[in-house]
């Protein structure tokens, strides 16, 4: 049984806070997602935990909204307790959590154009 249920839980996971240090209200996502702004998820996403069990997991932040901006890519399990700064003294302000390796030509592409792959979630 523990087997079967084990095939319904789907990776990458992402737990967002509204608040620095993992406080406040809190929501869970999972799969391949982008969140286009952060500022619109809880009133405001500040701190954040991503977790896979695939070491090529890929968590990006960028420093706009839709995917635009400077960026920073995280490989595999990542928490983050304050998002302020976090991008070269930026904040983030958009994110993609995928459970596969994203190439940096690939996440250049998602932001050239302002849109995901197919195959992902949309917030």
């Amino acid at each position: 049984m523990a087997n079967r249920l084990n095939a319904m839980v789907t990776y990458p996971r992402l737990t967002v806070y509204s608040e620095e240090n993992f406080l406040g209200r809190s929501a869970i996502f999972r799969g391949n997602l982008g969140i286009r702004n952060l500022d619109t998820r809880l009133g405001g996403i500040e701190s954040l935990k991503f977790f896979s069990t695939s070491s090529n997991a890929t968590l990006v932040l960028f420093t706009r909204t839709n995917f635009r901006g400077n960026f920073r890519v995280f490989r595999g399990n990542t928490n983050i307790r304050d998002l302020d700064d976090i991008i070269g003294g930026n904040d983030a302000e958009s994110l993609i959590s995928t459970n596969v390796r994203l190439s940096l030509e690939e996440i250049r592409a998602i932001r050239d154009s302002g849109s995901l792959p197919s195959g992902y979630r949309l917030l």
